[in-house]
């Protein structure tokens, strides 16, 4: 079977706008985000779904340049231009990421693509976002090419469409969703890049972490905060919004 993996990008933010092309140690935050994906052992293609507005050709042009696959699509019907990249992909399990996390932990993708092979065929959809445990910014949603069909053809609702798992997730009469939970709690968190001080702290970590290795893991950033134990508070205040589109 076909592991694709989708990482949603678009400058169009809207707390922080270019957010994804944001510089940390002279990368783009994306190229440092596709590094730590394309570690992973399971996945077999990589597609960076951006959208059609003139402002994304940044996006297309500097995926070229790193010899990164991209696919343009709708700019609010999310839901449809991710059917269409899996479709083009030939996608048999599709693994969606969004291009705001650049901490992602490759062997925690792994861990979640395993989760859902492991439960098949009793599995539709598997995700460490299901009961939060892991740092908000090292989510990982993984699901069937069938059910994104599904999804595709009768989610109806504007906010159903805007994102892209919510019509399975909310249904779990109608999906099989597995979680996937972590040893410790570390959800309290916040990885994600969606603010000036979410870049700050995410920043912080990388110019402490990279250089030294490139590799790092989700276990090497929570104990570099525990070294570093006023970091956090760099961007504690900032409330997640309730759905993520980009």
């Amino acid at each position: 079977m076909k592991v694709a993996a989708i990482v949603q990008a678009r400058m169009g933010s809207t707390r922080l706008p270019g957010k994804v092309l944001l510089p940390v140690l002279g990368k783009p935050l994306l190229q440092i985000e596709l590094e730590r994906i394309g570690r992973s052992q399971r996945i077999d293609r990589i597609i960076v779904a951006t959208t059609r507005q003139p402002e994304d050709e940044r996006i297309i042009q500097f995926c070229r340049s790193i010899g990164v696959e991209c696919f343009r699509g709708s700019e609010n019907d999310v839901l449809t231009r991710y059917y269409e990249a899996a479709h083009y992909a030939q996608a048999d399990v599709i693994v969606r990421l969004t291009a705001d996390c650049p901490l992602l932990d490759p062997q925690i993708i792994d861990d979640v693509i395993s989760s859902y092979f492991s439960a098949m065929p009793a599995c539709d959809y598997c995700s460490n976002t299901l009961v939060r445990s892991y740092p908000r910014g090292l989510d990982t949603e993984v699901f069937s090419f069938a059910a994104l069909q599904r999804a595709y053809e009768q989610a109806e609702s504007p906010a159903e469409r805007e994102h892209v798992t919510p019509f399975i997730v909310n249904r779990p009469e109608r999906f099989r969703l597995i979680p996937v939970l972590g040893s410790q709690d570390f959800s309290h968190h916040r990885w994600t890049v969606d603010t000036v001080d979410d870049y700050r702290l995410v920043r912080q970590i990388i110019e402490r972490l990279y250089p030294a290795n490139p590799l790092f893991t989700m276990s090497d950033v929570t104990g570099l905060l525990e070294l570093e134990s006023s970091w956090p508070a760099i961007n504690a205040h900032v409330e997640q919004k309730s759905v993520e589109r980009d």
